[in-house]
């Protein structure tokens, strides 16, 4: 680190908490590449705290999921949009970095370009507008000045719908250490427990919504697993915010879960998972590429429901986009059925064609998902490029 050189400052806003962790993985290699201390702005979690952030205000208020949770804290969120952009417009910071949280990141870019249109703008991870309205990719175009994506099909798809410049980076997961152990744990076999009893994952999502709406379908599949006299054990990694709702909500159930808050400890339950029933999210992409075979399950909020005829993409989990094809099977809403879930799982449970062709699936996607250099250098050299170009 060059002490005599002009730090970076950077504004970063990422309310969710995959995108705090994408921030956090983009902020050391800046710092790394540049040679330069970083100093931050703006909203974020735990990830970018730690790397020095003051959070404005605490990330989890635009953490939000759902059409009737935006709507029912519409004046909070415009408060916080005009509060966070004319802070970040004031600071006068080397680059604007908006991860994710489109609903709330989008309109606070909108609103730092107008005040102060020459402060660079990246938006990282790019807007589902291949999935459902599209016209949201040129409505980008204005205040965005290139879209980091972690998928690879999406610079065309933005170049198709006339919106910003894209540049696939990669994902952060597929070169994350722990990942990468867990699927060599599991492709190797050292996964197996020696007493032959099974271990299921259960991730029920990082948002209250999710969770409250998925609990209760998940303990009625433990339950039919249970009573079913199968031998095995339920872990469930989960974060702060949610543990205490998990707590009271399985105290009741006939098999107790292991409640993991700890980060490496999840990682260890990763490479020691035999299956696991998850919603469906960026949880997926990890599963699938620490090879744990994978249920995934979703439940929108009643608003939502009523927009599912808009949505034109074939599937919503990320494992079957980037392949190409079903790798792992998606109940959403009333078709969510625990008796059915609890059988899925026992196919998975053992060395059965199903659990196979996950495998395969996700070996493509590894493959897919593959770049010559870490995701987060790749983002940082789009970054630096565009303070080059702005200083």
């Amino acid at each position: 680190m060059n002490a005599d050189r002009r730090p970076l400052r950077i504004a970063i806003i990422a309310g969710e908490e995959s995108g705090d962790l994408l921030g956090a993985d983009l902020i050391e290699a800046l710092s790394r590449m540049s040679g330069a201390n970083v100093e931050l702005m703006g909203v974020g979690g735990r990830g970018l705290i730690a790397h020095g952030l003051d959070s404005i205000f605490d990330a989890q208020e635009i953490a939000l999921m759902g059409i009737s949770a935006i709507v029912r804290d519409l004046p909070r969120l415009i408060r916080r949009i005009g509060q966070t952009a004319k802070a970040i417009a004031d600071a006068e910071p080397d680059c604007l970095i908006t991860i994710d949280s489109p609903e709330f990141s989008l309109r606070v870019a909108k609103k730092v370009r107008a005040l102060a249109p020459s402060i660079p703008i990246i938006h990282y991870v790019c807007p589902s507008v291949w999935a459902w309205r599209p016209g949201r990719a040129p409505a980008m175009r204005p205040h965005v000045d290139e879209v980091l994506c972690l998928l690879p099909f999406e610079p065309a798809e933005l170049e198709r719908l006339g919106g910003p410049t894209g540049t696939f980076v990669g994902h952060r997961l597929a070169s994350e250490p722990n990942i990468l152990a867990a699927a060599q744990a599991h492709l190797s076999g050292a996964a197996k427990a020696s007493d032959g009893q099974r271990s299921l994952l259960l991730l029920p999502g990082s948002r209250r919504g999710e969770v409250s709406r998925l609990l209760q379908p998940f303990g009625e599949t433990v339950r039919h697993l249970h009573d079913a006299g199968h031998d095995f054990r339920v872990v469930m990694p989960t974060v702060p915010h949610v543990s205490s709702m998990i707590e009271a909500a399985v105290k009741d159930w006939p098999q107790k879960p292991e409640i993991i808050l700890d980060h490496e400890r999840k990682w260890q339950a990763f490479a020691e998972a035999d299956a696991a029933l998850a919603c469906s999210g960026t949880v997926s992409l990890e599963l699938a590429l620490a090879r744990v075979p994978t249920i995934l399950c979703y439940k929108t909020d009643f608003a939502a429901r009523a927009l599912i005829p808009l949505i034109t993409v074939w599937s919503a989990a990320l494992p079957n986009l980037i392949a190409g094809w079903p790798v792992v099977p998606e109940h959403f809403n009333q078709y969510i059925r625990p008796s059915y879930l609890a059988r899925q799982v026992t196919t998975l449970w053992d060395e059965k064609p199903a659990r196979a062709a996950q495998m395969s699936g996700f070996q493509e996607i590894a493959d897919a998902l593959a770049t010559e250099r870490p995701s987060g250098e790749i983002a940082a050299q789009v970054v630096l490029r565009h303070i080059a170009r702005a200083a």
